[in-house]
């Protein structure tokens, strides 16, 4: 399952330089799914839409600090374990309940993702 973080995110910014997939943004910061890897032309997003990599899309959210669970692979392929919630001083980097995905899958979307 990906990461999500919760409302009790105090803004630290401790998460987001160590995410190897580039998933985590500041709240307000538009995100692409080219932000820190190597794909490029058109990208099927898990829901079944289809992005050109490079588009801009509206931030998750405008408060918080956030996690595209497109991009996240829990650090499977990179870690041990998810390095936000490592480095998080408050405990808000958590499994999300609604992306569950097995290290099959989230292996797979690593090798989408850095090609």
């Amino acid at each position: 399952m990906a990461i999500m973080i919760t409302d009790e995110c105090i803004n630290c910014g401790a998460c987001e330089p160590e995410c190897p997939n580039n998933a985590i943004y500041e709240g307000g910061m538009e995100w692409a799914i080219s932000d820190g890897n190597t794909v490029s032309g058109t990208y099927t997003l898990e829901d079944g839409r289809k992005i050109d990599a490079d588009s801009r899309i509206a931030p998750v959210s405008d408060e918080f600090y956030y996690i595209v669970s497109d991009k996240c692979t829990e650090c499977v392929g990179f870690h041990e374990e998810p390095q936000c919630a490592a480095v998080c001083p408050v405990d808000c980097c958590v499994p999300d309940p609604e992306r569950v995905e097995t290290e099959e899958m989230l292996l797979r979307k690593k090798e989408r993702l850095h090609l």
